[in-house]
Parts: C-alpha cells; sequence; structure tokens
C-alpha cells in the first residue's frame, strides 16, 4: 500500500496463517500459503481500504506474542485461513472469537473437506490451491468475494455476531478494547523479551556476521523472505544461505522456548546443499544435519522427505556408498505415495535404476527396473493433468512473479516427462518435449540440472537386467 493511499486507511486487518510452504497431512499435498497472502488475502483487505498485517510483517522488539494478541484483541477486521488445519491457526482463531463477538472472516482451501465440529458453526469461505500456485482466474474471484466480506464485515451496523462464544453465551460481555488490557497483555508475556536496545545490537550483530549490512535487512521476515526468494531464482543460493541463516537466528532470539519452524529449516537446507560450499560434501552433510531435526525417518512431511532424498542422492552420486542410496529411495519412494507428485516419483523412479544397475541380486534388479517403469507411467498421468488443469496466467494481467512461477513450474513438469519417456524407452518423444521445454526455459540452471539427470539415466537404461530375460518365441 503506498504512502497516498495509507491516508485513506479506514481500519487494520490482521490475517491469522501459516507462511510459506505446509503439508497438508489430509490430503497429502504441499501447499504455498505465501501464494494464498500474497495473490489473494492482501489485495482484497487493502481493496475494501484496510491495513493487512500477517505476524511476519510486524517489525517489533521482544516477544512476537505481545504484538499477535494485541492484533487478536485490537484489529478491526481479522481473517483466520485454515488451510492445512495448522494448530496455531486454530488457537488464534479461537482466541479472536473470545475476545471479538464479530468482524472475524475464516477462510480455507477447498482441499478441506471437513472442519472440526466447533467450526461447523462458522461460515468457511473457501478457495481452490493447485499447491505451489493459484490459477490467476481464481485468484480474481475469491479477492471479489474476499473484499465483499470484509467490507462488509466492517461496515455492517449494527454489527452481526460471527463468534460462536457470544452467539450463545448471550449475557458475555467482550473486554474492554483499552491501554489498560493493552498493558496486561504486555505485562503477562513481555517479561522474557530483549528490550529495544538490546534487540537493535543484535540485528547489527547479525547483519554484520551476514555481510549483509549494506543491503540494509531488517527485522521484517517478510521482506526477508522475499530476498531469499529473489537470491534464489539469481541462483545464488550462497547468498539465499546467508539471509535464511539470520532469519533462524532472529527467530530462536525472538522465540526462544520455541520450537524451529520446520519451513525455514527446510529452506535453509536447500539453500546449503545447493550453494555447495565450501564444498559439494561439506554442504551435503551440512543439509543432512539440519534436515535430521526434522526427523526424516519418521515423518510425513512430503518436503521434507523430498530434501532429505535429494540430499541421499547427491551423497551417493559423490561417494556410492549404498546406505546413502537406500536411504534415498524411501525418501522419495515415502514421499511418491503420500503425496502422488511428480517430482518425489520421477527422483524415485531413477534411483530404482541406479539400484537395478547396482543390485547384487538379479530378482533384485529386476524388480527396481520393472517398479521404475511403473512409476513413471503415474508420473506421466500426473504431468499431463497438471498441464491440462493450469493454463498459463495472463501476463498482462498477472503479477510477474505469479507469470515466472508458473513458468518454472511448467518446466520442470516438462523435464520431469521428458525423463520418464526416456526411462520408458521412447527416446525421440523425450528428445521433443526436452526441446519444447527449453523454448521457455526461465533459468539456465534449470536447464543443466535436468539435462545432467537425462545423461546419467542414459547408461543406467542401457545396462537394463531385462535384457538378460529369454522369452519364449
Amino acid at each position: 500500500m503506498s504512502n497516498e493511499e495509507s491516508k485513506d486507511v479506514k481500519g487494520t486487518c490482521f490475517v491469522v496463517m501459516v507462511f510459506g510452504k505446509k503439508s497438508d497431512f489430509e490430503t497429502g499435498r504441499t501447499l504455498d500459503l505465501d501464494k494464498s497472502y500474497r495473490s489473494m488475502i492482501k489485495p482484497a483487505v487493502e481493496a475494501a481500504g484496510l491495513k493487512c498485517i500477517r505476524a511476519d510483517e510486524i517489525v517489533h522488539s521482544g516477544l512476537i506474542d505481545v504484538p499477535m494478541y494485541e492484533q487478536l484483541l485490537n484489529a478491526d477486521v481479522v481473517i483466520a485461513d485454515l488451510s492445512t488445519s495448522n494448530k496455531n491457526a486454530f488457537y488464534e482463531l479461537g482466541i479472536r472469537h473470545a475476545l471479538r463477538p464479530f468482524t472475524t472472516v475464516v477462510i480455507s482451501e477447498d482441499g478441506v473437506k471437513t472442519f472440526p465440529f466447533d467450526i461447523n458453526h462458522v461460515v468457511v469461505r473457501q478457495y481452490h490451491h493447485l499447491g505451489d500456485a493459484i490459477d490467476y482466474d481464481e485468484a480474481m474471484r475469491f479477492q471479489r468475494q474476499l473484499t465483499e466480506a470484509v467490507t462488509e464485515v466492517f461496515n455492517k451496523e449494527p454489527r452481526q455476531k460471527d463468534s460462536p462464544v457470544y452467539t450463545f453465551l448471550n449475557n458475555l460481555n467482550p473486554p474492554a478494547i483499552a491501554a489498560a488490557v493493552q498493558e496486561a497483555i504486555q505485562n503477562a508475556v513481555g517479561a522474557g523479551g530483549h528490550s529495544s536496545e538490546a534487540d537493535n545490537k543484535i540485528s547489527d550483530e547479525q547483519n554484520k556476521a551476514s555481510g549483509q549490512e549494506d543491503e540494509g535487512i531488517t527485522q521484517n521476515h517478510s521482506l526477508l523472505m522475499q530476498q531469499v526468494e529473489d537470491a534464489q531464482l539469481d541462483g545464488n543460493f550462497l547468498k539465499a544461505k546467508s539471509l535464511l541463516e539470520v532469519i533462524r537466528q532472529m527467530m530462536k532470539m525472538q522465540c526462544p522456548m520455541k520450537p524451529e519452524d520446520p519451513y525455514i529449516i527446510q529452506r535453509l537446507a536447500l539453500a546449503t546443499y545447493k550453494s555447495e560450499f565450501p564444498t559439494e560434501k561439506d554442504a551435503l552433510l551440512e543439509a543432512r544435519d539440519l534436515l535430521a531435526a526434522l526427523k526424516p525417518q519418521t515423518s510425513n512431511d512430503t518436503e521434507t522427505l523430498g530434501l532429505w532424498g535429494a540430499v541421499h542422492k547427491r551423497l551417493w552420486n559423490a561417494a556410492h556408498d549404498p546406505a546413502h542410496l537406500d536411504e534415498a529411495v524411501r525418501a522419495y519412494a515415502r514421499g511418491f505415495y503420500l503425496r502422488n507428485d511428480y517430482y518425489n516419483g520421477i527422483n524415485f523412479a531413477y534411483l530404482l535404476n541406479e539400484r537395478a544397475v547396482s543390485a547384487q541380486d538379479a530378482a533384485e534388479s529386476i524388480a527396481d527396473f520393472i517398479q521404475a517403469r511403473r512409476v513413471r507411467k503415474e508420473v506421466i498421468s500426473i504431468c499431463e493433468d497438471w498441464l491440462k488443469n493450469n493454463p498459463a496466467p495472463d501476463a498482462e494481467k498477472a503479477d510477474a512473479r505469479a507469470v515466472r512461477h508458473y513458468q518454472e513450474n511448467r518446466y520442470w513438469v516438462l523435464a520431469t516427462m521428458a525423463e520418464a519417456w526416456l526411462g520408458l524407452g521412447d527416446e525421440a518423444k523425450s528428445n521433443q518435449i526436452t526441446e519444447d521445454a527449453n523454448k521457455q526455459v526461465p533459468a539456465k540452471w534449470m536447464a543443466d540440472t535436468a539435462r545432467e539427470q537425462i545423461e546419467r539415466l542414459k547408461p543406467l537404461l542401457r545396462n537394463s537386467p531385462l535384457a538378460n530375460i529369454k522369452t519364449d518365441k
């Protein structure tokens, strides 16, 4: 929102939701909820004339709990996005319903088919999420719907109760919204916070340690994450790693007793092994140690499993230790069967071919080779569905980042199909799809990565264990 627009702001809207990519364990999908916020929620709120605030956009010193509780109490409107059934989001919605009888809007992506009993009393407005992105037309539709909802609850007189607490307990009086209440909240939860002076000193030290002091890093989590995304798009993974380390340290100091955010660990692990600093092996081992904190052997988080598989796949390529190969196969297999996605699937198939070639037992070798073919057929079907259900956004209407994100996803879908067809023996079709994909490749490193995997796959296919099987004519 520009300075000129901010002069006409009518009130504030606090958005309750999780940040970044989160797994929905009910459906097995991973959703990029930052796309929901940037593509729909924030534009809708600003169109209604309110200032939109998410917890990661609050510049503060001390514990985040203080400004969060203040927003839940004082915000003119609260939007709660319950996508992925996140526990924190449900808890914060409950606090809002206990504090205010009205002006709370509940939303969710439509993969959530059932809600807990208590939420069944509440209107939930739903939108369609594609996982990594949101269709442009759907974003525009839901923006309009959400703007209307926010405008209505903000302006309607008399206010209509939307909190089940105040609906069913008719004589309940909400707490006074006054300075005394805010002071009580601060006294209750602010004792463990850093002083503003101490926080500024810590922030300065973080900036110096990361080499980012000249870039004007602030404590604004959202802005820092945007810098991380930009660095990764440019292929500068060492810079992305440095920024993520700053974010991680900030979060630890602001909430020392709170468990670390898995999303930050995941992003840091990715940037770490991609940076190949100081050496490729050192970076891989560091990324492995980061991910170990997320318990990948038992986790159902498909993002964690995909990263764990990627690290051990690269460790296998570097050292050819069968333990790394088996660990990578297990991770990609679990990720694929939980999520039914092309990324885990194509890597699962590739590593099955790796294991088939190195297996000492002929039966095991044949079993892995056949399973790789079956997985690739499923992967092709998944990719074809993605292309059919994800039309290109209108470049003249859509945000430039949305267009870039679509191009990246489309490239990886096509590159995956090219590899899958090669694995099934149709090299001509593979070459044609590769040629089509490379016409609009968003970044050179993406084409290099896809080509390297194809070149590694070819000799594995030439050593097919099926060649030694005699068939009756």
